[in-house]
């Protein structure tokens, strides 16, 4: 068996936690391998809409065990609450045995998340647009070699390490200035950490090796997108993880030789969140359709997202850096009613016409350079066959195959489960 791989291609929001959710039957583990509680995976099924910021999105599916990789870092507050909501709405993954972690995930602290708002305050017009939820700086605690980790939670020493870590944080935030009060944070910080000591911790490199070596089937769910990954997104406006395939293997434990499927996702156009460049972004009036038609506001933050036309370039470059196998185009029913889409296939840059993603979109923004497309006006929502789709959408689905060289085997019509139709 190999581990199968499921990620998203643009700036993040594709609709990953959908997918994952309608996939994990086939499927005896969903593994988180990145991220933190930044992610805001939202599933709707049975009338009901659920957003999971650190829980794998295979939660709901009775036969699959969930992960919290050890590359993904933990607000143990976010957790709990989470696990508190999906209590009272009927599930307890703890009791059901269905959730556990990663000893070696690194914790969020409080301080983690003074820092990361002091550090984005600073900046002033420069800013990153971090969620503030100090997933960067806990990233920057594991990669100096001193962040904490949920197996520390079992050590007697944990509060002094603890405390060594708070003292650290306390003297960086002193230079911005007055240290805020954390005292209600941290209690809650505290208490948190006993409850998850309730969930069960795994050394995950080798479940998930043992779950390979006995033939059994595991999804790793990616966050965020390629586009925002530490080293090959559009840097510095990045997230502070591998969000690519290649953060699979660091992020569970797992040889690159043991990857199989890559399941890519993408929209039928693009969002961005936060700053940083976005070639295709529409600030005029088609822009705020895409933004009210496709409900674009983050599930996490509710921050309005940019928007934009579909991005070729970027797109290809997706597809490459990941070994894409297979392609997921969601929100195709957002773009019903426009009477021509565009889609950017090339830039221009310095008066040079490249289809590639280049170094610098920053300081030289590429002019993107677009082929419009027939739209379709058709509801969508309803369709429930392929035979059903309108012919102009089936257009523009085998041309983004024939520029991408890869097939679109899933289509997304709507945000409930069932709203997704197997193409191939």
């Amino acid at each position: 068996m190999q581990v199968d791989v499921l990620l998203g291609l643009q700036w993040g929001d594709e609709g990953k936690g959908k997918i994952v959710d309608v996939l994990c039957p086939n499927y005896e583990m969903i593994a988180r391998f990145q991220g933190g509680p930044n992610a805001g995976h939202t599933l709707e099924f049975d009338g009901q809409k659920y957003v999971l910021n650190t829980i794998p999105s295979g939660i709901f599916n009775k036969g699959t065990l969930n992960l919290i990789g050890n590359g993904v870092v933990i607000d143990p507050i976010t957790l709990k609450r989470e696990l508190d909501t999906l209590k009272k709405n009927g599930f307890d993954p703890v009791a059901d045995g269905k959730l556990v972690i990663a000893r070696k995930a690194h914790l969020i602290l409080p301080t983690h998340q003074l820092l990361d708002a002091a550090s984005e305050s600073k900046m002033g017009a420069g800013k990153i647009g971090s969620t503030l939820k100090g997933i960067g700086p806990t990233y920057m605690d594991k990669t100096g070699r001193n962040g904490l980790r949920v197996g520390d939670t079992t050590l007697p020493d944990f509060m002094e390490r603890y405390q060594r870590l708070v003292e650290k944080h306390k003297s960086i935030l002193s230079h911005y200035g007055e240290i805020p009060d954390f005292s209600e944070r941290e209690q809650a910080f505290l208490a948190a950490i006993e409850f998850l000591k309730t969930i069960p911790h795994v050394d995950s490199e080798h479940l998930v090796n043992q779950y390979l070596r006995d033939g059994k089937s595991i999804l790793a769910e990616g966050a965020q997108g390629t586009l925002l990954d530490i080293d090959f997104g559009s840097y510095p406006f990045v997230t502070s993880s591998n969000t690519t395939t290649a953060g699979a293997c660091t992020g569970l434990g797992v040889s690159p030789a043991k990857i199989g499927r890559v399941i890519g996702i993408f929209k039928a156009y693009c969002t961005r969140v936060g700053g940083g460049p976005f070639p295709t972004e529409l600030a005029n009036e088609t822009g705020e359709k895409l933004r009210q038609l496709g409900h674009e506001f983050g599930a996490t933050t509710g921050r309005a997202r940019r928007t934009g036309w579909i991005d070729l370039p970027a797109l290809k470059y997706a597809v490459m850096l990941n070994g894409v196998t297979e392609l997921v185009m969601t929100k195709a029913d957002v773009l019903s009613g426009f009477d021509t889409i565009q889609v950017c296939t090339h830039y221009l840059q310095n008066g040079e016409k490249i289809d590639y993603m280049p170094y610098d979109i920053i300081s030289v923004p590429p002019e993107p350079v677009y082929e419009t497309l027939p739209g379709w006006h058709e509801n969508l929502c309803h369709i429930t066959e392929p035979g059903q789709i309108p012919q102009t959408l089936q257009d523009y689905i085998a041309y983004l195959e024939r520029h991408l060289g890869i097939p679109i085997r899933y289509l997304s019509v709507g945000p409930d489960r069932m709203q997704t139709l197997v193409l191939s």
